[in-house]
Parts: C-alpha cells; structure tokens; sequence
C-alpha cells in the first residue's frame, strides 16, 4: 500500500478547505442571512456523491436550529416537488454545476417561488446562472489518482456547508440549552441533561432545620436513602450540609455527638449548583472538589435537590 499517496489525498483535501478561506465573502453572507431569514425549511438538494454530502449539511442545519430536510433531484420531479414550498429556500449542491438532475428541477423550484442558493464550481456554471445566490468553491483538483471521483471536491462541499449552517447557527443565538433539545438522546444528550433533570427531589431531598439534631439529621437521611442532608434557616435558605462522612468524623472524635445541634457541626456555605446547569458542569464540579453530594438551590438560595454522584454515574455521564 502506498502510505505516502494516502498522505498525498489528505493534503490535497485540506488544501481544497482552505482555498475556500479566501471565498468566503458577500455572496456567502447573502446565502447566510436568507438562510437565517427563512420562515420556511431549508430543502437542501444534490445528486450522487454531492447528495450525500447534502444529505449531512441538511442534518447538520436541522440540529443547530435551521429547519431542512433533503429532496432527491430525481424524486423531486418525480413527485417530490411537493415537499417544497414558496417560503422555503432550496440548497442545491454540484461542484460541476452541471448535473442534469438538479437543472431539471431548478426552473419548477423557481415558479414555485422559493428561492434556490446554490454551492457549486462558479456563478458561470449553468447551475449558477439559474440560482439567486451563488456561493462558488472554484476550481478544484481531485484526489483521486485519476481525477475523476469525487474527493477534494465533496470534502470541499461538505466545509462550506458546514461553515453556512454554524455561521447561521451562530447567528440566531443557538446554545447549549437549545442543543440538548435536538439531542435528548447518545452521549451528547447525557452531557447536555440539565441537573434538574435528574436531582433528587421531594421526599429523596432531606432537608432540617439549623435547631435539628445531629440523630434527627441522621433519620432524615437514613428515610431518604440519601447521603447527606441539607441544613436550612428560619428563611428556608441552605445555610449547611451534613454528610455520612461528617458522621463518621464526628463520631470519631466525639462519641456522644449524635445529640449536638447539626449547625455545631456541619458544613457551613457548602458548594452548590443550580437546576439549570448542566450536569456536566455539575461532574466537574464534583470532581474538582472532591465531593460526593452537591445541594441545588433556586435564585433565593433554598434548596430545590440534591445531586449525588452516583446520580450522575447513573445518567451514563
């Protein structure tokens, strides 16, 4: 096998990227902003090796905010038109700009009334001419030993896609929040899972009164199945917490400490987290500190959960 060829198709598919550096101006920033202003879906359209790709851009563009889904050229005018509609915008990609497919469909799309953004070689290219907003890749070489299937050209094509969908990503103020919503499910789901998603609430959450003893404390958390409980004030406001290895200590040096007030002995301004961070931010926060409990309190400083780190193991984090 020839490793150094192998490392020869790498650099010509990098290099075909960052061509497209230097093209990135107005005509990218129109196809952007109608993107961004499109009250319908974006239909993103490609025939063989460029469908693939276009089938990934419209993914990529439905899971950062923009509504897509893919038309086959071919099906489209075979039927499939119907899934477009007048406030829709169509992403055709050909890196020749000449496939037959895609300029049998155009003209329909355009009585339609939608309106068609092309990626593709040049605005010349008959795929050009047709298409209200042209994003050109230029001339690129292939990778392929004899220069015919497509490689550098859909490695380019999938860049530029990629780079249309995160600028309007970016664009429309897309966090972290709105990613776990398109992604409840897989390892980026796990990550994204908010802590209320999965803290211990209600009768699994002890809580005590600062007058509380250390054996009432105790109960509390022996009922809840818990390993700690949190300590709150007159206001109901976490003032501390009291975990099983604060008994341990506590009984160690103090056998008969188990009839103390629990605000004598336990962990005063402990670390807490709220229930709109992310569980992820949460694991961190746990292993930074080298804790096994973390309270949850709401914007008034009152606790809402408890987050242990099992809970966290056990969401698959």
């Amino acid at each position: 096998m020839d490793l150094e060829y192998a490392r020869e198709v790498l650099r010509a598919e990098s290099d075909a990227i960052r061509s497209l550096i230097d093209r990135i101006g107005d005509s990218f920033k129109a196809a952007a902003e109608r993107i961004r202003a499109c009250d319908g879906h974006v239909v993103v359209t490609g025939m063989g090796k460029a469908g693939l790709v276009g089938q990934k851009v419209s993914a990529t563009l439905a899971s950062t905010g923009t509504p897509s889904h893919f038309v086959h050229p071919a099906e489209a005018v075979h039927g499939d038109l119907g899934r477009i509609m007048k406030k829709d915008v169509l992403l055709a990609l050909s890196s020749s700009g000449e496939t037959e497919e895609l300029l049998r469909l155009i003209p329909k799309v355009r009585e339609l009334g939608a309106v068609v953004i092309s990626l593709t070689a040049s605005a010349d290219s008959s795929l050009g001419r047709v298409s209200e907003i042209v994003v050109e890749l230029g001339r690129i070489e292939e990778a392929c030993p004899l220069g015919l299937a497509p490689s550098a050209s859909t490695t380019a094509l999938l860049a530029l896609g990629d780079a249309l969908a995160l600028v309007v990503q970016k664009a429309r103020g897309f966090n972290q929040e709105d990613y776990a919503f398109f992604h409840p499910a897989g390892e980026l789901g796990r990550k994204l899972q908010k802590v209320a998603d999965i803290m211990r609430t209600g009768d699994r959450n002890p809580v005590v009164g600062e007058d509380a003893t250390v054996i009432e404390a105790i109960g509390r958390i022996t009922k809840a199945r818990a390993g700690a409980v949190s300590v709150v004030g007159a206001d109901g406001r976490l003032t501390g917490i009291f975990t099983d290895g604060d008994l341990r200590r506590l009984q160690s040096r103090h056998p008969q400490g188990l009839s103390e007030r629990i605000d004598s002995v336990m962990i005063r301004t402990p670390i807490t987290i709220g229930p709109d961070r992310l569980v992820a931010d949460a694991l961190r926060i746990l292993r930074e500190k080298r804790i096994d409990e973390l309270p949850v309190v709401n914007g008034r400083g009152e606790p809402v959960g408890m987050l242990d780190i099992q809970d966290v193991l056990g969401a698959g984090v």
